[in-house]
């Protein structure tokens, strides 16, 4: 049986002198002997490496390579019932599935994350006011911790389930994961497009409209202000049934190809997206949408993974980069996100990339970020003025509505604001004292964040 071999690679996001010794463990002995093995800064799991922040890092630790993990592909197509390894990414799932008639239940903006590291984030997607999260789906999952190895359920061991889910790898390496599939007819989505002309008209119409639909998001132009802030694109849809397919393409209703449509270029010249161009990007974003249209067919790439059609899409932001701010506060809190648009309007925030959704039910995990309310999710140029000041300020508007901000896209806040978001980490802080009673299991957001 193979054992763990190991590299050192420069840490992703981190300057050249903060290496980690990335292994390949491509079994679950591996895997338990490099969690035996760990250093003194410990060890954590890396799938795609799709955080935005330092969830799968380890400066001058060890990280597993979750790719590397090999476990059979078992896939039920006449239930929809799949056992895949932990490092199996969504969009080599989706290939094999979607021409078979079945979906993923939950994915997020990109088909290239892990089984484990979305059980580990606990991911949402469009679909959260009505299908909850990733975990809302799994059946079980293969958990190596450092004192032993655990096949687990919600009901078998409903406190690891649930304390894992959300956990950021810091109870554990997810090494594989049964879930429930959704079955559908074919590979496109009904899709009903309108043009909102404020926040008060999107708040609305989501809050009226968005149990008639399975999938529903927002595009919001925060450069908008005055009568017309908060104004955007609400898309929401259904899976299409087999009649709703043009003759056409009835032949192949499942066909599913995704491909790069276009690659960013290496070098982008500083300053590209700056006010003046995301302005003018929003405004034409905002006018070829649609009044309102009903019931067009889009496929799964265009509605649910735009972003993955062009590759190295994040080098548009140049050398400086991006961070991803996402929050999600109670339904009540419409004013949170009111300020919100306001300070980056005031601002003038080059930011094109503004996405707001409604989230359902929460679950128990201490760390799960998901509960019933409002997401807003919001791409912040590194080179943003008084960044810092801005992420404080939102901070504090988040915590006075009593919600929280999302780990898989932190990278900046403190471990006294982590508290007052999550007041529930004594019951992780229990599980990992069974589970991992010497903090074998670190990474720098660990660290950043004292937990």
């Amino acid at each position: 049986m193979p054992n763990a071999t190991s590299r050192v690679l420069t840490g992703w996001g981190r300057i050249a002198a903060s290496r980690a010794r990335v292994i390949t463990a491509p079994t679950g002995v591996a895997v338990d002997r490099a969690l035996t093995d760990a250093g003194h800064r410990g060890i954590v799991a890396r799938g795609l490496g799709r955080s935005y922040g330092d969830a799968a890092q380890n400066a001058n630790g060890d990280v597993i390579d979750a790719t590397a993990i090999d476990v059979p592909f078992d896939f039920d197509s006449s239930t929809g019932l799949l056992r895949v390894g932990g490092g199996v990414s969504l969009d080599t799932i989706m290939r094999q599935v979607v021409p078979q008639g079945w979906f993923v239940p939950v994915t997020p903006g990109t088909r290239f994350v892990t089984i484990g590291g979305a059980f580990a984030a606990d991911i949402h997607g469009k679909n959260h006011h009505c299908d909850g999260s990733f975990a809302n789906h799994v059946n079980e999952i293969t958990l190596h911790t450092p004192t032993g190895t655990h096949t687990i359920t919600p009901t078998s061991e409903p406190e690891l389930f649930w304390e894992t889910a959300g956990a950021m790898g810091l109870t554990g390496v997810i090494t594989s994961a049964t879930v429930q599939l959704l079955p559908i007819e074919t590979s496109r989505l009904q899709v009903d497009t309108e043009r909102t002309v404020d926040l008060d008209d999107l708040l609305d119409r989501m809050t009226e409209g968005d149990h008639r639909y399975r999938y529903s998001v927002a595009w919001v132009d925060c450069l908008a202000k005055g009568r017309a802030l908060g104004r955007g694109v609400l898309t929401r849809g259904n899976h299409a049934p087999y009649d709703a397919l043009a003759a056409p393409d009835r032949s192949d209703p499942l066909a599913f190809a995704p491909r790069t449509l276009a690659s960013a270029p290496p070098w982008v010249p500083r300053g590209l997206l700056n006010r003046f161009t995301v302005r003018a990007f929003n405004e034409v974003w905002y006018r070829k949408a649609p009044r309102h249209h009903i019931a067009g067919l889009e496929s799964i790439g265009a509605f649910f993974h735009p972003l993955d059609g062009v590759n190295n899409w994040n080098r548009l932001y140049g050398r400086p980069g991006f961070l991803q701010y996402q929050y999600v506060v109670p339904d009540s809190a419409t004013a949170t996100v009111r300020a919100t648009l306001e300070q980056l309007a005031k601002r003038q925030c080059a930011s094109f990339l503004a996405v707001l959704k409604r989230f359902g039910p929460e679950n128990p995990g201490a760390l799960s970020f998901p509960m019933p309310g409002w997401t807003l999710a919001i791409d912040l140029p590194a080179t943003t003025n008084d960044l810092g000041v801005l992420l404080g300020d939102l901070d504090r508007l988040v915590v006075e509505a009593g919600g929280r901000t999302y780990l898989a896209k932190d990278s900046h806040l403190s471990p006294t604001t982590l508290r007052a978001m999550y007041p529930n980490l004594k019951n992780l802080e229990k599980i990992r004292d069974r589970v991992d009673p010497k903090r074998v299991l670190q990474s720098d957001l660990s660290r950043r964040l004292e937990l």
